[in-house]
C-alpha cells in the first residue's frame, strides 16, 4: 500500500567544484542518500533529492590559482564534470544545481536579512589573516597549522576535520599560509557573527527530541552546545555572495561565509525545483509542513554545519531564539528530521584527498566497472558507523563472490532453465514444504529490510536481502532442476521448482532496486517484462532567468518572457559581483514518478516469455586484486 501522502526531503551535502569527485565523496554523501531516495520513492512517498556544487570560498579560489584560469571557469568546468559523473552513478536527483545562480544569492540574502532583524547577526571586530608579502587577505581555509584542541597538525583555519570542531585562523598553532608557507600577519577585522548562544536553548530543546540519530552523530552535535559561541558568518574575500546590509553589499572584499551559503542551498535548490517544476510553491510541501520529514546526507566533517549552524539558522530566521523576532519571508521553515553522517572512506589507511594524491576518481571508475558495481561495495562494507579502508583486494572479492557469483548466477541459471525448459514463466503445481520456505523468507524480507531503510541502516538491509540470495542458490542446489529436467515424469515439480526460484528472484531483484537500479532494470527485463522499472537521472541545460523584486516590475517577470518559464519568488538581489542573467548550466533531473518499482512482491505470471539471458555480471580478473587498474595501481 503507497503512502502517497508523506513528503520526505532528502539533502545531498554540496561537493566543492574545485576538482572532479573521488570515491571517496559519493561514499559519504552519494550513494547513501540515493539509496535512501529510491527506497521511499519505491514506498509511494512523494520525494524531493537536491543538492548541487559549491562554488564559493576558498578551495576555489586555491584551485583557480593553481589551474591559472579564473575562479569562475574553474567552477563552470568542474559543475559540468561533476554532474556527469554523479548521473553517471544514478544518483536520482530531483535537481541538482550550483550555488552560483541568481536564485541561490537572492534566497541566501533572505536568510541573513531575517537573521539580521532578528538580532542574530551582530558585528564585531575579530582577527583576520593577511599575507606579509602580497598584502592579500588570506580566507580561513587558506591558513593551516596544528589544533589546539586534538593536536592534528593539518588543521584549517575554520575547522579540525579530525576532529570536526570549528576553530579561528588565530587558535591555530604555528599557522602558516597554504599559498606560499609564510606566517600570516593578523590585522583587526569587522564581520557580522551568528549569535549562537541566543540560539543555544532551542538548539537543545530540539536535539533533546533526537532519538532515532546514529549514536556518534547525536553525541558530537550535543557536545557542540557545551561551547556555544558567536561564528562568523561574513568573510574578508573578493568570491561570494554579497552581505546584504548597507554599507556593505558593494565592498568588494566582504563576502558571505561558504558555509553560511552552502547549506541554504538546500531550501534554495527546492525552491529552483519548484519554479522549473512549473509549480512554483510546490517547494513549500517540503520546507513548511510540519508533517514532511527531512534527511541530510554527509560525511563526518560536515556534522558541525548540519546540526548545529543551519538548525541555527532556521531557528533564529523564525524567530525562535532568546532575542524572539518574526518570521521571514518564506516563513517558518523545517528544521532537519535526522543528519545522517557517514563515517570516512579511506585508501591505505589515508584518508581520500586530492590534493594528497590519495585518491580514485568517479569518473576511471564508472568507465572501467559500471555505476553498480561501486554502489554495491559502498553498500555493503561502506564507512556507514566507521571509517573503511577500500582496497582493490576487498573490491574484487565482493563482486566476485557476492555480487558475480552470488547474484548474478542465481538470475542467469534460474532464467536459462526456465527458457530451455519452457520458454516462458511456468505455470507452478501445488507447493511443497521448502517451496514455501524461501517464498515466506523473501515476502518476510520486504518488511525487514525496509525497517532497516527507513532508519538509514543501509549495511543491515542489503546483508538481509543477499542472505535470500544465498538461501535461493542453496534452494536450488537441493531442488537439483537440472536432474528433474531429464525425468518426463517430473514436469510439473521442475515447473514448481523454477517458478518458485524465478518469484524469488524477482523479489531480491526489487529489494535490490535502490542500491542497484541499473542491474535492476535488466533483472526486469530478463524476466520478460517491458518499461521503466528504475529510473535512471539525465542531465539537463537550463538557463539562469531569475528576475528580482523590482527588476522589470516583478519578480514574475522572468515568467512573462515565455509560456512555461519559471515562476520565482518575489525576493531582492543586491550587491557587486552578481551571477549574470542568461547563464546556462547543466543540471541533475529525472522522471522517477514514471517509474514501475514499488515495495512489494511483483507477482511472476505464468506464460511470460522468457528469452536467453546475457551475462547480468561481468566477474573481475584476480589479478586485478594485487595491481589495481593502470589509473590506481596498488602501491
Amino acid at each position: 500500500m503507497t503512502d502517497t501522502s508523506t513528503n520526505v526531503l532528502v539533502c545531498v551535502a554540496w561537493p566543492y567544484a574545485n576538482g572532479p569527485r573521488h570515491i571517496g565523496h559519493v561514499a559519504g554523501f552519494g550513494v547513501p542518500s540515493d539509496v535512501f531516495a529510491r527506497y521511499q520513492r519505491m514506498r509511494g512517498r512523494n520525494v524531493l533529492m537536491v543538492s548541487g556544487t559549491d562554488e564559493h570560498g576558498t578551495p576555489l579560489l586555491v584551485q583557480a590559482d593553481k589551474e591559472g584560469v579564473t575562479v569562475k571557469e574553474l567552477a563552470d568546468h568542474y559543475n559540468r564534470i561533476i554532474a556527469d559523473d554523479l548521473a553517471g552513478l544514478g544518483l536520482s536527483y530531483d535537481l541538482f544545481t550550483r550555488t552560483t545562480t541568481r536564485n541561490h544569492y537572492a534566497v541566501v540574502q533572505e536568510l541573513f536579512k531575517g537573521l539580521y532583524d532578528n538580532g542574530y547577526m551582530i558585528k564585531e571586530t575579530t582577527r583576520g589573516a593577511i599575507s606579509p608579502s602580497t598584502g592579500r587577505t588570506l580566507p580561513d581555509r587558506y591558513i593551516e597549522g596544528t589544533c589546539p584542541i586534538c593536536g592534528a597538525s593539518d588543521a584549517r583555519g575554520d575547522q579540525c576535520d579530525n576532529c570536526g570542531n570549528q576553530l579561528d585562523p588565530t587558535e591555530l598553532i604555528d599557522p602558516v599560509s597554504k599559498i606560499n608557507g609564510e606566517t600570516p600577519q593578523f590585522i583587526d577585522t569587522e564581520h557580522f557573527m551568528l549569535d549562537l548562544p541566543a540560539l543555544g536553548d532551542a538548539l537543545k530543546e530540539w536535539l533533546s527530541t533526537r532519538e532515532d540519530w546514529r549514536p556518534n552523530v547525536l553525541k558530537f552535535s550535543l557536545n557542540l552546545l557545551e561551547d556555544m559561541r558567536p561564528r562568523a558568518m561574513t568573510r574578508d574575500i573578493d568570491w561570494g555572495i554579497p552581505v546584504p546590509v548597507e554599507g556593505w553589499e558593494n565592498d568588494p572584499g566582504k563576502k558571505l561565509y561558504v558555509w553560511f551559503d552552502a547549506v541554504i542551498g538546500y531550501l534554495s535548490a527546492s525552491i529552483e525545483w519548484a519554479a522549473r517544476s512549473g509549480n512554483p510553491d510546490a517547494w513549500k510541501d517540503f520546507w513548511q509542513d510540519p508533517a514532511t520529514r527531512g534527511y541530510y546526507f554527509m560525511g563526518k566533517d560536515n556534522i558541525t554545519f548540519h546540526s548545529q549552524i543551519w538548525p541555527g539558522e532556521l531557528l533564529g530566521y523564525a524567530g525562535a531564539g532568546a532575542k524572539g523576532g518574526a518570521v521571514g519571508e518564506l516563513g517558518t521553515l523545517n528544521l532537519p528530521t535526522e543528519v545522517v553522517s557517514s563515517e570516512f572512506l579511506t585508501m591505505s589507511g589515508s584518508k581520500f584527498s586530492s590534493s594528497k594524491g590519495v585518491v580514485i576518481y568517479v569518473k576511471d571508475f564508472l568507465a572501467e566497472f559500471g555505476p553498480d558495481p561501486l554502489r554495491y561495495f559502498i553498500a555493503v562494507a561502506g564507512p556507514e558507523n566507521n571509517d573503511t579502508d577500500f582496497t582493490w583486494d576487498e573490491f574484487v572479492r565482493r563482486i566476485n563472490n557476492e555480487l558475480a557469483n552470488g547474484w548474478g548466477n542465481l538470475v542467469n541459471r534460474t532464467v536459462s532453465m526456465a527458457h530451455k525448459n519452457f520458454g516462458e514463466v511456468p505455470q507452478p503445481g501445488e507447493l511443497e514444504d521448502a517451496d514455501r520456505r524461501i517464498l515466506d523468507l523473501a515476502e518476510r524480507t520486504f518488511a525487514e529490510a525496509g525497517d532497516e531503510l527507513e532508519l538509514a541502516h543501509f549495511k543491515a538491509a542489503i546483508t538481509k536481502i543477499m542472505h535470500v540470495v544465498g538461501e535461493a542458490n542453496a534452494y536450488i542446489a537441493e531442488m537439483e532442476p537440472w536432474k528433474l529436467a531429464k525425468d518426463e515424469t517430473q514436469r510439473e515439480r521442475l515447473a514448481t521448482v523454477l517458478w518458485t526460484a524465478l518469484q524469488v528472484v524477482s523479489d531480491c531483484n526489487t529489494m535490490l532496486t535502490p542500491f542497484l537500479p541499473h542491474t535492476a532494470q535488466k533483472v526486469h527485463e530478463t524476466l520478460g517484462r517491458d518499461g521503466t522499472w528504475a529510473a535512471t537521472p539525465r542531465v539537463e541545460e537550463v538557463v539562469d532567468d531569475f528576475a528580482a523584486a523590482g527588476a522589470a516590475g516583478s519578480a514574475s517577470a522572468a515568467g512573462a518572457a515565455g509560456a512555461g518559464a519559471p515562476q520565482w519568488p518575489a525576493l531582492d538581489l543586491v550587491g557587486v559581483g552578481l551571477p549574470e542573467a542568461g547563464q546556462s548550466y547543466p543540471i541533475i533531473t529525472g522522471d522517477y514518478a514514471d517509474q514501475q518499482a514499488t515495495w512489494s512482491r511483483v507477482d511472476v505470471a505464468p506464460g511470460t516469455p522468457l528469452a536467453k539471458p546475457q551475462p547480468l555480471i561481468a566477474k573481475l580478473d584476480p589479478e586485478l586484486a594485487e595491481t589495481g587498474p593502470a589509473w590506481a595501481p596498488v602501491q
